[in-house]
């Protein structure tokens, strides 16, 4: 298991378009994919558990990934974030 943490910096946080482009292209990975954050743990994969983590901007999350491509995928995801999730 591999994981880092990234402060998420999209102005509206982790909402739909964010949350699904995030569960897709984490979708494209074989290993398992959770988000932390201080009081909840979601799965990366699910756009649906990461809109209603209700994530708002300014929080530092660690994304945890488990499984046979575990650094590609913790780099894509730290990317991701790190890059605004597109907004």
């Amino acid at each position: 298991m591999v994981s880092e943490k990234a402060t998420l910096v999209n102005p509206q946080g982790l909402h739909m378009r964010p949350a699904g482009l995030f569960a897709s292209t984490m979708g494209k990975f074989a290993c398992d994919v959770t988000v932390v954050t201080p009081d909840k743990e979601v799965n990366g994969k699910s756009p649906m558990a990461l809109m209603a983590a209700g994530i708002p901007c300014g929080t530092e999350v660690e994304v945890k990934c488990d499984g046979a491509d575990e650094a590609e995928a913790l780099a894509a995801a730290i990317e991701l974030i790190k890059s605004g999730l597109g907004e």
